[in-house]
């Protein structure tokens, strides 16, 4: 058992990573803690990606993993909080229902489907080109700030401004179209791109994900000074996300080199 209290925290205040399995950090927990969980979990691919080895992509396997962790989860979730777990559609399936007989199936708020753009296509099917979030709450009253996720439509496309100011994009090279601001969000993420290997965000670590996604889970779900917790924490983005916007973190990884590079990240800031 962990004593959380004796364990070194980070050099930046509030946060805290271990290089632990994430079963045993759970089990540490106190009942009722964490409001808001995120996770970019491991997606059944069966792959070496270097930094860590993941799991096959058979049924009782990820049952296996995912059902006491899920467990635990709930546990330590916070009666008014909510837990999203990212992944891609190996799984998402397996992952609905072990999340349905855990949260509840009256506690599913949605299925988040982010569209990206990247390299590499296939030419014997459409690309795979999304990932799933699976997001539910502990029960029928959670946290979700609707106005500081309005999404910008598309703002990079209105890349011209008239003389009065605006905004604004030629459409078929004859029609004026004027950037109307905000809209809301929507469960299809169309407008977070995808991190390119020359984004100044890229560390080198497999399967990163932007800091503008995590940003609006941890904007919707939670308030400053709350405590969000991710327990497949890779290259620490979500740790780097709290920071800035002013969340307690805790979080884990089996990989020590994933905790170094945490570290680091966030004593640079980035």
């Amino acid at each position: 058992m962990i004593d959380l209290n004796e364990k070194p925290l980070c050099t930046i205040p509030h946060v805290m990573c271990l290089a632990v399995d994430n079963l045993e950090l759970l089990k540490s927990q106190p009942n009722e803690s964490v409001d808001l969980i995120y996770s970019d979990i491991l997606y059944g691919t069966g792959r070496n990606f270097g930094e860590y080895q993941d799991l096959k992509p058979k049924r009782e396997v990820i049952e296996s993993h995912y059902l006491p962790r899920l467990i635990e989860m709930k546990r330590v979730l916070k009666q008014n909080g909510s837990i999203y777990l990212q992944m891609d559609t190996r799984i998402n399936h397996w992952m609905r229902i072990l999340m349905d007989k855990v949260f509840g199936y009256d506690n599913f708020q949605n299925e988040i489907v982010w569209c990206y753009e990247s390299s590499g296509k296939s030419k014997n099917k459409y690309s795979q080109k999304h990932d799933v979030i699976l997001f539910y709450s502990k029960s029928k009253k959670f946290k979700y700030n609707e106005q500081t996720i309005k999404s910008e439509k598309n703002i990079v496309r209105y890349n011209k401004i008239d003389e009065n100011g605006n905004r604004y994009y030629m459409r078929s090279g004859k029609y004026k179209v004027i950037y109307k601001g905000t809209k809301p969000v929507t469960d299809c993420f169309l407008d977070l791109p995808f991190l390119t290997n020359n984004a100044n965000e890229r560390n080198g670590y497999p399967t990163q994900k932007p800091k503008e996604l995590i940003k609006r889970i941890v904007l919707a779900s939670s308030n400053e000074g709350d405590t969000v917790a991710d327990y497949y924490l890779g290259s620490g983005t979500t740790a780097v996300v709290c920071k800035e916007l002013n969340r307690n973190f805790i979080g884990c990884d089996i990989n020590p080199k994933a905790i170094e590079l945490t570290k680091t990240r966030l004593n640079a800031g980035t």
